[in-house]
């Protein structure tokens, strides 16, 4: 644990200038450590893996090969965001791998969310493994570890799709992120010169739309949750919400209940609407959106979104609720 204890010397980074230095310090670190060999990068476009990859291109260029796998659980807009900023903008070494058919069949039928998890999971390592597979002259792995996961985890980033290092991937491990907190990841990442949109992007659980599409997944259920979560995400940044709310998402439960459409009966879904402030995500409260503003989003969805019939507003605190529903 000694190896992942941070220096008692070291600054919070929370300005440019910082967050420049310390740039500077890890681009030094990574070309001693790695020299000419590859290093492999499972890049989900959160946070934390985002800016690990623009630290590590930064360094070491195109040695570096990153794996984005679209599982089919991500929100709208987030796979061509990927490859729109890291190989299109950033030039990366970026593979693209379209695994959603691969996972959705998995989970057909499959109800229990600890089930789901580990299905998700499993499957991301067995995609991610044989992709290195097809890889010549990878010897390092690189991870968006940062100083909360060591803290909570002995070091492993449970919480991300990798789950840890597969065992046939005897790789060793590159993490310049790792005695960071998420506030410095952020600051780091907006020097580096990614976009707001991926620097301050909202906590977003491993298993994705997975654990919002309450129940056994299906695609036309999965895409009402995409479709709806996308309004939301755009209304609340029109009123000025982007910043001010932690974390807020939709959620479709896997019941119906009796609508009119059209002049005729229909049988659809519900949204729930969920918006919650949180410093630690050990508790949480909710936040008081304006009614003028739950109203648009309302009308949108019900409007644009296919198979639902009603729009509900979570009003839950944490406790007693968590605040993802599985």
């Amino acid at each position: 644990m000694e190896n992942n204890k941070r220096p008692e010397s070291m600054q919070r980074i929370n300005t440019p200038e910082l967050a420049n230095a310390f740039i500077d310090e890890q681009i030094a670190a990574i070309r001693a450590q790695v020299g000419d060999k590859k290093v492999l990068l499972a890049l989900s476009g959160g946070v934390d893996s985002s800016v690990c990859a623009a630290l590590l291109i930064k360094a070491i260029g195109k040695q570096l090969v990153c794996v984005h796998v679209n599982h089919g659980l991500l929100r709208k807009g987030e796979p061509e965001q990927v490859i729109e900023v890291f190989r299109h903008q950033m030039d990366a070494n970026l593979i693209y791998v379209d695994a959603v058919d691969r996972f959705l069949d998995k989970l057909v039928d499959v109800t229990d969310p600890e089930q789901k998890r580990k299905i998700i999971g499993k499957e991301f390592i067995e995609v991610f493994a044989e992709e290195a597979g097809k890889q010549d002259g990878i010897e390092f792995l690189a991870q968006g570890t940062i100083y909360p996961d060591i803290l909570e985890s002995d070091g492993v980033k449970a919480h991300h799709n990798v789950g840890g290092l597969p065992p046939e991937l005897n790789f060793e491990l590159v993490e310049p992120v790792k005695f960071l907190y998420k506030d410095e990841v952020r600051v780091v990442g907006k020097t580096l010169g990614l976009p707001d949109g991926m620097v301050y992007r909202q906590p977003f659980p491993g298993p994705g739309l997975g654990v919002r599409c309450v129940g056994a997944i299906t695609r036309d259920r999965l895409e009402a949750v995409r479709e709806s979560d996308a309004i939301l995400r755009e209304e609340f940044a029109n009123a000025g919400l982007e910043g001010k709310v932690w974390q807020y998402f939709t959620v479709v439960p896997d019941f119906r209940s009796t609508g009119i459409r059209d002049g005729k009966r229909c049988w659809d879904w519900p949204v729930i609407i969920r918006a919650v402030n949180s410093i630690d995500a050990t508790s949480a409260s909710i936040e008081e959106v304006p009614y003028a503003v739950l109203n648009k989003i309302v009308n949108r969805i019900l409007a644009e979104v296919k198979g639902v019939n009603r729009v509900l507003y979570d009003l839950s605190p944490k406790p007693v609720a968590t605040i993802e529903y599985e």
